[in-house]
């Protein structure tokens, strides 16, 4: 399903319906898509937030997030 945003405005809840029903919506904002809302499923997050993600998934060396986290600001306080 494709909406603008001026349907998001005043439209959010139909498409906050659409979206339960398992639909994608795709918002355009001056005719190019913008956003996409999609259903919330649970096991999509992070696994409490101490993995490395985005260019760091790959970085091999760091091994434990917190602990690489805590050296480098060790020094700034």
């Amino acid at each position: 399903m494709r909406a603008t945003a001026k349907d998001l405005r005043f439209r959010v809840k139909e498409l906050i319906d659409s979206v339960v029903r398992g639909e994608e919506v795709i918002i355009t904002y001056r005719g190019k898509p913008c956003a996409k809302l999609v259903p919330y499923r649970a096991g999509n997050d992070a696994k409490g937030g101490k993995e490395l993600f985005g260019m760091w998934k790959d970085y091999d060396a760091v091994e434990d997030v917190e602990g690489y986290v805590r050296d480098l600001r060790e020094g700034r306080f």
